[in-house]
């Protein structure tokens, strides 16, 4: 898990500049896929090449037929998958970190100049605890980076099965090039228990696609309730016809 923590320790910090479906979208990637992946996986899947038992002794035969079926093993795909994954969260959290520098150098900036008759303009995305509020160029930095999760998400479950051609792991599967000198069957280890850990990371990974989505709506929901109800806080300009009548000094009134 040690490998981990540094990723861990950077995601973490985007949590206090998350939503609520964000900080569970934080949730699934900590507990059930790095957590998963650092604890089990590895154990479970060990030298999946030297464990695995071929009907042949030739000399690369049994290599040749595992890289046929298996170009990339399913723990470092997945490590690939979680790191491209978040890569887009952790853009995210250097611009919000951008923006927070930039406001605090202008509190400063406006604490020193206080005397003085002008004044600079107010921080706009930060308060003084650092706690950033999602608008402006935050809001769109953040749905970027979830429509990017759910892109990349997306593409790895589809990569998944055009690099192995099936889903679940196979009990035997089978060689006939070069160089074997004949059809080889070679028997996977521990089929079923690797095919419970098959589904389960995918099974999170459309979970992950599921919350993005739902942030998404979420934010767009938020967006369009918030500029309603500052619409409906805007006083409406009272119409000419609304306007008192002004009576000249003889009691005439105007045409």
């Amino acid at each position: 898990m040690g490998e981990w923590s540094f990723l861990s320790d950077l995601l973490d910090k985007v949590q206090s500049h998350s939503t609520v479906v964000g900080k569970v979208w934080m949730c699934v990637l900590f507990l059930f896929r790095i957590f998963i992946l650092a604890a089990g996986v590895d154990t479970i899947w060990g030298d999946e090449q030297g464990n695995m038992d071929c009907n042949t002794k030739s000399i690369g035969c049994k290599n040749a037929c595992y890289d046929d079926s298996f170009p990339l093993s399913h723990t470092r795909f997945w490590v690939l998958q979680i790191l491209t994954v978040s890569t887009p969260t952790l853009i995210y959290l250097g611009h919000v970190l951008l923006v927070i520098r930039k406001e605090n150098k202008l509190r400063r900036r406006q604490q020193q100049k206080l005397g003085e008759k002008w004044m600079t303009k107010a921080p706009k995305y930060s308060d003084e605890h650092g706690k950033v509020q999602l608008k402006g160029a935050l809001l769109c930095s953040y749905i970027i980076q979830l429509l990017l999760k759910i892109l990349l998400e997306v593409g790895f479950l589809v990569g998944q099965y055009f690099i192995y051609g099936f889903i679940l792991m196979p009990t035997k599967i089978s060689f006939s090039d070069y160089p074997c000198p004949s059809p080889v069957h070679c028997f996977i280890s521990r089929p079923t228990e690797k095919n419970i850990f098959i589904i389960f990371m995918m099974a999170m990974a459309v979970l992950s696609v599921i919350l993005n989505i739902v942030e998404v709506f979420h934010l767009m929901i938020s967006k369009l309730r918030s500029d309603k109800r500052r619409k409906s806080l805007i006083p409406t300009e009272m119409h000419p016809l609304d306007k008192p009548n002004h009576y000249s000094s003889e009691g005439v009134t105007p045409c």
